[in-house]
């Protein structure tokens, strides 16, 4: 079940992992990584193609009021969306290395996006602005750097255009 659907969560934001597709990782491998995390998560319908490899992942934090769904993109969209995003984020102030990464999106051919969600908070029950103060989007880092590591990719949030 997407977060979407879940009448308690409301969509934040989306990130991108980009990254070649033979660095796909298998379902269990991910399912590991995340749970050695030891940061609470939740993990939830995990689905893998026929041969084992990640599809997509729901993870929530209850501690941080978030939850993120996870799948996997791959196909020839992906490199046109990729130069599209490069091309958004070029920036004159880039720093060397932040525009090596940027240029490595190009040749990737996979991606997972990462739909951020936060657990809407009910203020009758913990106080105005309550929710606010509970969300915390250290979760969605985790995770990002996690899936970056596990595919050797690049983790973008193209509304802040921040190369992470």
């Amino acid at each position: 079940m997407s977060m979407f659907q879940h009448p308690d969560y409301q969509w934040r934001e989306t990130c991108f992992v980009y990254f070649h597709r033979d660095h796909r990782p298998q379902l269990k491998r991910v399912v590991q990584a995340l749970e050695a995390l030891d940061a609470g998560l939740e993990l939830c319908n995990p689905q893998a193609d026929e041969r084992g490899y990640f599809e997509s992942l729901t993870v929530v934090a209850p501690g941080n009021h978030a939850a993120m769904d996870v799948a996997y993109i791959c196909g020839s969209e992906i490199r046109e969306e990729a130069a599209k995003l490069v091309s958004e984020l070029a920036r004159a102030d880039l720093q060397p290395d932040e525009r090596n990464e940027l240029q490595r999106i190009l040749d990737c051919d996979g991606r997972f996006d990462v739909l951020h969600f936060e657990q809407i908070v009910d203020e009758d029950d913990a106080g105005e602005g309550a929710g606010d103060e509970l969300f915390d989007p250290s979760a969605l880092i985790l995770v990002l750097a996690e899936l970056s590591r596990l595919t050797k990719g690049i983790a973008v949030d193209p509304q802040s255009g921040v190369v992470l």
